[in-house]
């Protein structure tokens, strides 16, 4: 089994291509900056910098949402490949391809840095309380009461 769920930043804007012919297809491109998750005692937390690819549908959403600094969640896989440069060397590759990817916070807690929140997604009532505002008349929409 090849499955790779990532959370991280991007740490530019997604660079996007669109493939020649008929079925032109775009194609996205992106390096995700992600905080290991364990550190030494005294050390400063580490990243990681993963080169991520996207195609068709996934890389459109990437062209319109993904800017440097926005913090998504993504599943795909790992892939290896090679090709020789032009001073004749190989140079191997590996990339995470995208197959789902997700906003990991909302635009209001992103600093307004290009994160998303979608219409009507209750907002937080303030900094110091944690929790969110229920609009009224959601207990019909709730199924355990």
């Amino acid at each position: 089994m090849n499955k790779v769920i990532l959370m991280g930043r991007l740490t530019r804007d997604a660079e996007i291509r669109y493939s020649q012919g008929d079925n032109a297809r775009a194609i996205a491109r992106f390096s995700l900056a992600v905080d290991r998750r364990f550190q030494r005692q005294g050390e400063e937390a580490q990243t990681d910098f993963i080169n991520c690819v996207a195609f068709g549908k996934t890389a459109e959403f990437l062209e319109r949402f993904g800017h440097k600094g926005t913090k998504f969640v993504l599943e795909g896989r790992i892939q290896t490949g090679s090709y020789t440069n032009k001073d004749g060397q190989k140079v191997y590759t590996t990339d995470v391809v995208v197959e789902n990817i997700e906003f990991a916070e909302s635009k209001s807690s992103s600093g307004n840095n290009g994160g998303f929140s979608p219409a009507g997604a209750p907002e937080p009532s303030g900094a110091d309380s944690g929790f969110m505002n229920i609009p009224d008349g959601i207990d019909e929409e709730i199924p355990f009461n």
